[in-house]
């Protein structure tokens, strides 16, 4: 493999996972235990990426805080014991992360999950040894804040110029360019490919397997 890159940093949600039916899910389910209205799917689709309590604030602007804690506390109960709504990688994402791991990339994931969200899903899809550093938006702020970049390059010792970031969403892509980073975007997660587009990305691929082959 002869890549330009050293090191290639993925978003989890969306571009690695196909989660976004189980967080709409989880966001209806908690609107309706506080008596909030749901947004709609739409909405949800468009904070994907952001950190949770970012997202709640865009989705729920006229919420209380009593409220928010509430919307909270209900969405992580929803996320983790109670929606059993299938995640899963999508095509090509298993297979397509090992070998650019045996090309001797470097792999890290910058997500806005939580630690422990992220923790858990490494876990149970049995990649976490595929990642040399991970970072979490309640660890080093919410996308497009570029610090979850900085960590991972400071991590891995790696200068930005060898990094490039995949990611769905516009806050994935603005990350990367506050961090004087490249970046790939994706089409099939959260954001439409015109949007992303005007970020600015390397490219804007329509399957993770169009993503290998970019890299190769």
């Amino acid at each position: 493999m002869n890549s330009p890159y050293r090191l290639v940093i993925f978003d989890w949600d969306g571009t690695l996972m196909d989660s976004e039916t189980k967080i709409c899910r989880c966001f209806e389910k908690s609107a309706a235990d506080v008596g909030i209205p749901y947004p709609g799917d739409e909405a949800v689709r468009n904070i994907i990426g952001l950190g949770l309590r970012e997202a709640m604030s865009i989705l729920f602007p006229n919420g209380r805080p009593e409220q928010e804690t509430q919307l909270l506390e209900r969405y992580r109960e929803h996320f983790v014991h109670l929606d059993d709504t299938a995640m899963e990688l999508f095509p090509g994402v298993r297979d397509g992360l090992q070998t650019l791991a045996d090309n001797s990339l470097t792999l890290a994931v910058a997500t806005g999950k939580a630690r422990r969200g992220l923790d858990r899903v490494l876990h149970s899809s049995a990649l976490g040894h595929l990642f040399a550093a991970t970072r979490c938006a309640d660890e080093a702020g919410s996308k497009p804040d570029p610090r979850m970049l900085h960590d991972i390059l400071a991590a891995t010792d790696i200068d930005p110029a060898d990094a490039v970031m995949v990611g769905d969403t516009t806050y994935d892509l603005r990350m990367a360019n506050a961090a004087g980073v490249d970046s790939l975007a994706v089409s099939y997660g959260a954001h439409e490919k015109g949007r992303l587009l005007q970020e600015g990305p390397l490219a804007c691929l329509d399957s993770f397997n169009q993503v290998c082959a970019w890299l190769r």
